[in-house]
């Protein structure tokens, strides 16, 4: 069967500082576990169910550190129980390895890249983004083991290959959690377009819920468009630093205010973390 959110229901996500943008670019990106978890209580408040997190030191290098994903979330914890996503992808400047550390630290989420690719630009550019099949099926086993919620993310049409090899050798259980990222041409992606986003939806899997993810001026349009056709938003200062043309957004609060908005006036409520849980079969921790 195709699955579908609730009617009425979206959940919204928030990827709050990423591994590129840096306090150069823009104030309130987040870096230290305390800034992070400053912006996830603001986001949760705001509507956000999901908060999508980077390791970063202080002078803004990523980092896979179990420590600083470990601290991180205890400090969320501590003030509201926003569904905790980590991120594998990392940093350019780690190895395979640095990048799945986080996992032991035990986010409820964790993204998952469906594939390897080519990083165009920035401080990686030339090197390849490696994801290979073996890597992601231990990736997907070691989530399983620990109950953690695998995002998978898809860059291109392609990488459904991978996604369906997860689900046909049952090492992803239902409903399967995709993320579709567009406009993100420095690592392969596809254009943020209506037309490709409609295309993407087309050849997902069964048994799926998806989430768009859409970088720079395309955040707005696209992620809208993605709920009214019965998606889920990602949004935030990862994915794109202006609020409108010519004018920073003051904070990753800022930009889930305004999907919420949107939200509410195409009659969809976004929902609390505990509704996203029971939606995505998400495993609630205790930190």
């Amino acid at each position: 069967m195709i699955m579908e959110m609730p009617k009425g229901k979206v959940i919204i996500t928030v990827a709050v500082n990423g591994a590129f943008v840096t306090k150069d670019m823009t104030p309130a990106v987040p870096y230290t576990p305390e800034e992070v978890a400053r912006d996830a209580y603001d986001c949760y408040n705001e509507g956000a169910a999901i908060i999508h997190i980077h390791g970063r030191e202080p002078d803004g290098k990523p980092t896979g550190a179990k420590e600083y994903f470990a601290k991180t979330f205890e400090l969320i914890r501590k003030k509201c129980d926003i569904i905790t996503n980590a991120t594998t992808g990392g940093g350019s400047n780690l190895s395979i390895e640095e990048r799945i550390k986080c996992l032991e630290a035990m986010p409820e989420c964790a993204s998952l890249n469906m594939g390897t690719m080519l990083r165009t630009a920035g401080a990686g550019a030339g090197t390849p983004w490696i994801n290979k099949p073996e890597d992601i099926e231990a990736w997907a086993v070691k989530m399983k083991e620990l109950g953690i919620k695998p995002e998978m993310e898809c860059y291109s049409h392609a990488m459904f290959r991978e996604v369906q090899n997860l689900i046909n050798k049952g090492l992803v259980e239902p409903p399967y959690l995709l993320n579709f990222v567009m406009g993100m041409k420095y690592q392969g992606a596809v254009d943020a377009t209506p037309e490709y986003l409609m295309s993407m939806k087309q050849f997902m899997p069964r048994e799926a819920i998806f989430n768009v993810t859409a970088v720079g001026s395309a955040q707005l349009p696209i992620t809208t468009m993605g709920m009214i056709i019965g998606g889920n938003a990602r949004v935030g200062i990862e994915d794109n630093i202006m609020y409108a043309k010519g004018r920073l957004a003051k904070s990753n609060a800022e930009l889930v205010a305004r999907t919420v908005r949107i939200a509410r006036e195409l009659n969809l409520e976004p929902c609390t973390p505990d509704e996203a849980r029971k939606i995505l079969g998400v495993k609630k921790f205790s930190y």
